[in-house]
């Protein structure tokens, strides 16, 4: 079973918003939209966030067919880079956080090298901003929340008109584990190493872990959740939660190493600027020199 995902940056609220990114997922064999979302940007997190639902809803897709997207593919910037020292022992570069993703769930990526590869969900956006666009149009649709609960609408009268039968009704769905938890595979995940005083640091966040154990210098996988939260996992074992006040925005974060383990530098205090008036040149400039000595002149020969 072959799962098609893209995204579709469009005027799609025709001016009455912001334009918005359509994240998507279409069953190359039958056309169904397995799901789909509006988000500001094409970032990871929706893409996650189609391949969750897309998870939970049908199952596990045998491969999932995208472009060349830094989300899912590790440009050519990352070959201008040394490996580290994980990459070299794994005699691989290590993969953005969708490509682990996929790598956990046993899904192979298919790189499309052109758009006309993805003619299915090509063509899907195509209709969509058509008829989605309508739909919108006639909600009266502003803002980012309310295309997205237009679109959980629209998406079942648009599988039950457009959807067909497979050539091979065989279903290559495979179950999601039952023993398993969505939340340990749908999330970022960077390793990290416990200090000394047995805290775990991820950018400007401390988790501290709980007593009487000390994990000192262990490596440690820190989840982060789109639900705000960050959890620590030793080999396996969920050590210590934390909930933020507010999600942290993931949409750059590509690689493991892309979150700093070490606090930010602290902001020094800024001068507040004098407001800049006409520049007045000082009295030592040629100009006024030239007509200083003008002006002598001028007086001795009066």
């Amino acid at each position: 079973m072959l799962l098609q995902l893209d995204a579709s940056r469009h005027d799609w609220l025709e001016g009455r918003g912001p334009y918005l990114s359509l994240v998507g997922g279409v069953d190359d064999a039958t056309g169904k939209v397995s799901w789909a979302c509006f988000r500001d940007q094409e970032d990871a997190q929706g893409y996650f966030m189609v391949m969750r639902e897309t998870v939970a809803r049908f199952g596990i897709p045998m491969a999932v067919y995208a472009d060349r997207h830094s989300i899912f593919y590790q440009g050519k910037e990352s070959h201008l880079r040394e490996l580290s020292l994980q990459e070299q022992l794994a005699a691989q570069r290590e993969p953005t956080q969708f490509g682990r993703l996929l790598n956990e769930l046993g899904v192979q990526l298919i790189h499309a090298l052109s758009p006309q590869a993805k003619g299915r969900i090509e063509r899907l956006w195509g209709t969509f901003q058509d008829r989605l666009a309508s739909e919108l149009r006639m909600a009266g649709a502003a803002n980012c929340e309310q295309a997205n609960q237009v679109l959980r609408r629209f998406l079942p009268r648009h599988n039950r008109r457009f959807v067909v039968s497979p050539q091979q009704p065989e279903k290559a769905w495979v179950r999601f584990g039952a023993g398993h938890s969505l939340d340990e595979f749908f999330c970022f995940k960077y390793r990290r190493a416990v200090l000394n005083d047995n805290t775990v640091r991820i950018g400007r966040h401390i988790i501290d872990l709980p007593p009487p154990l000390s994990h000192a210098h262990a490596r440690v996988d820190v989840h982060e959740r789109f639900d705000g939260s960050l959890a620590v996992y030793l080999d396996g074992h969920c050590l210590a939660k934390k909930i933020l006040a507010e999600p942290v925005s993931t949409y750059r974060t590509r690689r493991n190493s892309d979150i700093s383990d070490q606090p930010p530098p602290p902001k020094l205090p800024t001068q507040p600027q004098a407001r800049k008036g006409p520049w007045q040149p000082p009295k030592s400039h040629p100009w006024k020199q030239a007509i200083r000595a003008l002006a002598k002149a001028k007086a001795s020969s009066a």
